[in-house]
């Protein structure tokens, strides 16, 4: 009998629109998986689109919870984090990782910070710095292409791509530490949209695209990062993760698009949880 996997997602949560643990908390229950959450912080809204929301910051709470589970002997299968609001909470989380790895655990580190080649206005321009330690305690790393470019220290280029930068930016990546890397926003055309991964261990460098469809939709990076981290948890490749959470991405962006849902609340991936499953 299979012994059911934990996790740990550690990110804010928005109390309304589909983000940060509102979306990883169902995705990745979904998938059988226990999930334990550590908010860094509770808000009223997500700030994309948004005035006046509440923030409530949870940076005082984390280290005493991890502490809490520490005297009850709990262990997970991965730490997977998204969303960090101040240097405090990286240096936290960093202390987090070292007090719950395992030998046999992976930590998932999506470093939200910027798109669209900017930083998140919320953060000052050495931030990426403060991130790129975390970043070097990952197993498995998720950045976009402007996270990548901030974290390498280059220019940020705009799409197209061609492969030769794609596979240079994934393996330049994955020496800060991280044996395999994730890139989202890959595109070498103006069709089609997706994801491409490198796997240091094997060499192995795979692509997953789907149609691109106009607009920008809010949380689709969590959307994403959820679905790649239970694929992973649910001993799916890394090759066979990235396809998953494209077509699952996609799938509910084409909802949304469809339904002509204001964007700000997110996308519709609740109802494409029984495909995610399949």
């Amino acid at each position: 009998m299979n012994t059911q996997k934990r996790i740990v997602a550690i990110h804010d949560i928005s109390c309304f629109g589909r983000c940060s643990l509102t979306v990883a908390l169902p995705i990745i229950s979904a998938a059988g998986i226990e999930t334990s959450v550590i908010p860094t912080a509770v808000l009223s809204t997500h700030t994309g689109g948004f005035s006046d929301f509440t923030y409530r910051d949870l940076t005082d709470d984390i280290l005493p919870i991890v502490k809490h589970w520490q005297s009850l002997n709990l262990n997970f299968d991965a730490i997977y984090t998204g969303f960090l609001g101040s240097f405090e909470q990286i240096e936290i989380i960093s202390q987090v990782f070292d007090m719950l790895k395992t030998k046999d655990n992976l930590i998932i580190v999506d470093p939200v910070m910027a798109d669209n080649g900017e930083l998140y206005k919320i953060f000052t321009k050495d931030f990426p710095i403060g991130i790129k330690k975390l970043c070097q305690k990952a197993d498995i790393l998720i950045p976009n292409l402007t996270e990548a470019a901030l974290l390498l220290e280059e220019p940020y280029k705009c799409g197209p791509y061609k492969k030769e930068y794609i596979e240079y930016m994934l393996k330049k990546l994955s020496g800060l530490g991280c044996k395999k890397v994730v890139l989202t926003g890959v595109f070498f055309d103006e069709l089609n949209l997706g994801a491409a991964a490198y796997d240091a261990n094997t060499d192995e460098i795979s692509y997953a695209f789907s149609p691109k469809i106009s607009g920008y939709y809010h949380g689709t990076g969590d959307v994403f990062g959820s679905a790649l981290t239970a694929s992973i948890l649910k001993n799916k490749t890394l090759a066979q993760s990235i396809k998953i959470a494209v077509e699952f991405t996609a799938k509910s962006i084409e909802r949304t698009y469809h339904a002509k849902t204001d964007i700000r609340f997110g996308v519709n991936f609740e109802e494409g949880l029984q495909d995610l499953l399949k």
